[in-house]
């Protein structure tokens, strides 16, 4: 993949991500208002990969707030970081082991299901999970970051 087209994927990525952890960080439904904990409830309703629920019920339920600000400033930390390419490997590790959480902590298709389906139940973060694998494999910041920029490689590769 050449830079300019790791460049595009990383601003896009970077701008959901600024706009996910935006409304959590501006917002107080998500850190103070049981947002958090409301999709913690549904996730273990609904489909928590078993290695999982235990953590989310103990840990993570029993430190809602800290982790749900936690969730909020690392997306809109990981959003920036993508967005303006600085530290985008560092955003990209974090953002791979924060959708490698969601990807175990939601959508669990059952003990009998097929293989494909645990990966399609959760296509979203498995996908943003390629993403970030790609940013830490390849060169994201090459072009069209702040990281280029400052060694004057704005517009050519």
């Amino acid at each position: 993949m050449n830079s300019r087209a790791l460049a595009v994927l990383r601003i896009g990525v970077g701008a959901l991500f600024l706009i996910f952890g935006e409304y959590k960080v501006f917002g107080t439904q998500f850190t103070l208002h049981g947002g958090f904990q409301y999709w913690i409830n549904r996730f273990l309703e609904g489909g928590a990969y078993p290695l999982m629920a235990p953590v989310l019920r103990g840990f993570v339920l029993g430190h809602a707030t800290p982790i749900a600000f936690l969730v909020a400033y690392g997306e809109l930390a990981i959003g920036i970081a993508l967005l303006f390419g600085i530290l985008v490997r560092a955003a990209s590790f974090g953002g791979l082991v924060f959708m490698l959480t969601l990807l175990f902590s939601s959508d669990y298709p059952g003990a009998g299901a097929p293989f494909w389906q645990y990966f399609g139940a959760s296509l979203s973060h498995s996908v943003f999970i390629l993403c970030f694998a790609a940013f830490l494999i390849g060169r994201a910041d090459a072009v069209w970051s702040l990281k280029a920029r400052r060694k004057g490689i704005w517009r050519h590769e």
